[in-house]
């Protein structure tokens, strides 16, 4: 028997295929005669056996969204990567991101809030403002906070959790893999106008993907810009349209940590092709929430 592990149980697979009840026969083709009863217990292994792996990725993927770092004596309880989509969907905690304001005008988890930086700390150890967190969420001490930045080795989170622990705030939780892991496993990005003007500026490896119809990409856009459709949404991983997208250089597949901005005039499929980008192990991608138009002046 094989043995996969889901949910904390284990799901038993058959090593060896089962009768399924069918009187032997012949199958017949141009080439041979096969009898059915050697090729239903072949075809029925190969099946059980690709169950198996199946069943494995799943468990596998459903643990890693579950992962937390697991540290030993920290002062504040972390949350994973399933609980935080929970909190962002559901609205139940204000999630800030602590890192500086420029870092998350650039890229962002969508739905969270950035604090300003406490007086008279440096760049080096950065800290976020308790004070200002108290008045994000009106100065109730046992609102529910999320606090992330910029993953495992960040200590950001850390302090400014220390800060509103010291300030009487009795609910904050650390989603400390951060924003590499968040991006790791599919998460979208946001990016702000003022991270569009640094990265339109300062990143000329950046792809700028152009999601409105052909018709007004043509008429202009930004520059280098390269124009994606709905298509690449449609059928799946590695559909059509989006093996077309890769093989004529619209995605940069020589280099998946490339930063790749998502813009159009239609948030719903401007996110869409985000979320199908980022599915294609693409671990970079950010999307503008607002118009090309915003998105063109934001560059000047």
């Amino acid at each position: 028997m094989l043995a996969v592990m889901w949910k904390g149980r284990a799901l038993a697979v058959p090593k060896e295929a089962p009768e399924i009840g069918l009187q032997p026969r012949l199958i017949e083709n141009s080439n041979c005669d096969i009898p059915a009863a050697h090729w239903r217990n072949s075809t029925v292994k190969r099946i059980s056996l690709l169950c198996a792996f199946l069943l494995l990725a799943v468990a596998m993927l459903a643990q890693i969204q579950n992962a937390t770092l697991g540290e030993s004596g920290a002062k504040t309880p972390e949350i994973c990567t399933e609980e935080l989509r929970r909190a962002l969907a559901e609205k139940s905690s204000t999630v800030f991101d602590v890192r500086p304001s420029l870092e998350f005008a650039i890229s962002h988890i969508p739905g969270s809030v950035n604090a300003a930086q406490k007086p008279g700390t440096s760049k080096a150890l950065y800290v976020s403002d308790a004070a200002e967190i108290g008045r994000f969420v009106s100065g109730k001490k046992s609102a529910p906070i999320i606090l992330y930045c910029n993953g495992p080795f960040c200590g950001k989170s850390k302090r400014v959790s220390e800060d509103l622990l010291a300030a009487g705030f009795t609910n904050v939780r650390r989603y400390q893999l951060g924003i590499p892991v968040w991006r790791a496993l599919g998460g979208l990005t946001q990016i702000e106008p003022d991270g569009v003007r640094y990265v339109f500026q300062n990143d000329h490896t950046a792809f700028w993907l152009d999601t409105r119809n052909l018709q007004d990409f043509k008429k202009g856009s930004l520059s280098g810009a390269k124009h994606v459709g709905i298509e690449v949404t449609q059928g799946g991983k590695d559909n059509p349209a989006m093996q077309q997208a890769k093989n004529d250089g619209t995605l940069p597949v020589n280099d998946h940590n490339t930063r790749i901005i998502v813009f159009g005039d239609d948030p719903q499929s401007v996110q869409a092709i985000s979320d199908a980008i980022a599915k294609e192990a693409f671990h970079n991608v950010a999307f503008f929430a607002g118009t090309y138009a915003e998105l063109s002046n934001a560059t000047k």
